[in-house]
């Protein structure tokens, strides 16, 4: 990764925007899927996506790639936003998101669309298929292989007892390119993740595993990219980077309120949110001219 600029961090701004415009166009004509996590998470994407992926959206198997692992399968638009921002497929596809015969299900199939490296949907499985990959990829190239797998992972998909499974094989094999992003947004579908099934202290539950901790705002772009190159200076653990972002992010209607995990805006809220979001994007195009 090449350092991150003031003119680069724009370009990452704006990228996330367009995302999260395409997320809103999406949800609104899909009729039905999840709005905050995708919201949420569209800057970490875009920072994995335009800058920190090794990766070639014209040979998505290119085997040298790294990996991305989407284990809350019902963030996917902003997985599939980003992929097409990115040039994977057109942007133009997305509108078919969760429609009979679409590519673009309302949970990733893998079968359906060959530029993703698993199907999900069922939560915490998306870890222990990382670490099954990672062990794969150690066994066919050495511990000199340069794939990172990236493993896309809600906060509230800690309550699934198999990712602690998953947790203490990874940390036992020191497992070091494997590289969790949590979404620590504090929401799943029943409401605060802290009413519903505590985590706290999340930071030391994954440290007492073996794995290299960080916690970060999920928001910076400088935190996310350092987080991520700190996270490729470790070679005797796995790594975590616990984002701490805003559910909803971007639209200060849908903000930080549970209620937005997983139902689509109206035509109404859909015409405020990409309002908002335009002039957001105005601003952002101003500030890095």
């Amino acid at each position: 990764m090449d350092d991150i600029t003031d003119k680069k961090i724009g370009f990452l701004q704006n990228k996330a925007n367009e995302i999260r415009q395409s997320i809103i166009e999406m949800l609104l004509e899909a009729g039905s899927g999840h709005t905050a996590g995708p919201l949420g998470m569209a800057d970490v994407f875009s920072a994995l996506y335009f800058h920190i992926l090794h990766h070639d959206p014209k040979r998505p198997d290119w085997v040298e790639r790294d990996r991305v692992i989407l284990s809350n399968g019902h963030i996917c638009p902003v997985l599939y936003a980003t992929m097409a921002h990115a040039g994977y497929f057109p942007i133009e596809e997305l509108k078919t998101l969760r429609k009979f015969g679409s590519r673009l299900q309302g949970h990733p199939h893998r079968e359906w669309l060959p530029m993703l490296e698993t199907s999900s949907g069922p939560l915490g499985e998306g870890l222990s298929q990382a670490v099954g990959m990672a062990l794969a990829d150690r066994i066919d190239s050495g511990r000199s292989s340069s794939r990172n797998f990236f493993v896309m992972m809600s906060d509230g998909e800690m309550d699934e007892g198999l990712n602690y499974e998953a947790m203490m094989l990874a940390g036992k094999e020191r497992l070091h390119n494997i590289i969790a992003i949590v979404d620590r947004n504090n929401i799943q579908i029943d409401g605060f993740t802290e009413d519903i099934m505590p985590l706290e202290n999340f930071y030391a539950k994954w440290q007492s595993f073996n794995w290299h901790v960080q916690e970060i705002d999920g928001h910076s772009f400088d935190q996310i990219i350092g987080a991520v190159a700190e996270a490729k200076t470790i070679f005797d653990q796995p790594s975590v980077i616990i984002a701490r972002t805003i559910p909803g992010k971007g639209v200060a209607e849908f903000e930080r309120k549970f209620e937005w995990h997983g139902k689509p805006p109206n035509k109404e809220e859909a015409v405020m949110a990409l309002t908002e979001l335009r002039t957001l994007g105005g601003k952002i195009k101003s500030e890095h001219q």
